[in-house]
């Protein structure tokens, strides 16, 4: 099968059949499945995608027990798809099912692994906008992400690296994360981005704040070097000051007042406090990510190095 389409589907029952339906005409030159997974939708979803899979004989269809959300929904369908290329789009319209062969033929065209959209327009709201720009900072900074690369929910992956995103057995999954553990063979293409045709973003402040701490805690260690760079700073700073007390009372007489002495003190223990939580969280941050389910490395398949002993199991 050339290509899956994932779509988590939340509170979608009036979009969710007519964007399938313009799927089936704008992919109909290629052999494709769809994979909806509804995510504790509230409304009639849940009825509207298994007419949908009763209709379409590639259309299949998973209901999760309650709503785990966005990353947990994709993570559900990535596990359910057969194809060599996999397109995860949202249920809103927002994003045209007909720039999927944009993503494709990008893909193929760069043999990319991983291919994100982007927009000349946003139609988002202000403060999706907002939040975009503040994940795609931090990304740049937590996951080495190149900083002109937009990380757009709609997205196409190859199915080796769908392969590795599925070993994640974590509650917590970050997609975006996940591939940049991965790989760095990444592109981008522009595409269209239209108005939402129906009902309101689920994007809210908690989500924003949930992700900000899932990308940190979850995904990078940079939080822990933070606070030992600052308490390599404080300390450096408190023996500066230290030094210079020292040397100003026996070269000049000069009499050093208590509260010089208690800055001092302030200084210099509080550097070491934090250096030593920030030498103390590298060793369980890097035990967190030794059991996080993710392999050391990723052979690229097919590729054989000069000189290297490569063994084949026949099937």
């Amino acid at each position: 099968m050339k290509l899956s389409v994932v779509i988590p589907v939340y509170n979608s029952e009036r979009t969710i059949g007519p964007l399938v339906e313009r799927l089936q005409t704008a992919l109909q030159a290629i052999s494709f499945e769809v994979v909806l997974v509804n995510d504790g939708s509230r409304d009639d979803s849940e009825a509207a995608c298994l007419a949908l899979e009763d209709r379409f004989d590639n259309v299949q269809f998973v209901s999760l027990r309650r709503n785990f959300g966005e990353f947990n929904a994709v993570l559900c369908g990535l596990n359910q798809t057969e194809g060599q290329y996999v397109v995860i789009i949202d249920d809103d319209f927002q994003n045209p099912p007909e720039a999927i062969t944009t993503l494709l033929e990008t893909a193929e065209a760069g043999r990319y692994d991983v291919v994100y959209s982007r927009y000349a327009e946003k139609k988002h709201n202000w403060f999706r906008n907002l939040g975009s720009r503040l994940v795609n900072t931090l990304t740049t900074y937590s996951l080495g992400k190149p900083s002109g690369l937009y990380l757009s929910s709609f997205k196409l992956i190859h199915r080796d690296v769908v392969a590795e995103i599925r070993k994640y057995q974590g509650p917590y999954p970050y997609i975006d994360g996940l591939i940049f553990r991965v790989t760095r063979n990444v592109g981008s293409v522009e595409v269209p981005h239209d108005p939402r045709r129906d009902g309101q973003s689920n994007y809210t402040l908690k989500k924003l704040v949930s992700l900000f701490l899932n990308i940190l805690i979850g995904y990078s260690l940079w939080p822990l070097r933070v606070f030992t760079m600052l308490g390599v700073g404080l300390f450096g700073l408190g023996l500066l000051l230290g030094f210079g007390l020292l040397v100003a009372s026996v070269a000049t007489a000069y009499s050093v007042a208590g509260w010089q002495i208690v800055i001092w003190a302030v200084l210099t223990l509080a550097g070491l406090q934090c250096l030593f939580i920030g030498v103390l969280g590298e060793y369980v941050g890097k035990l967190f990510m030794a059991h996080s389910g993710l392999p050391p490395y990723v052979i690229k398949k097919g590729e054989r190095r000069k000189g290297v002993r490569e063994d084949r199991v026949e099937p």
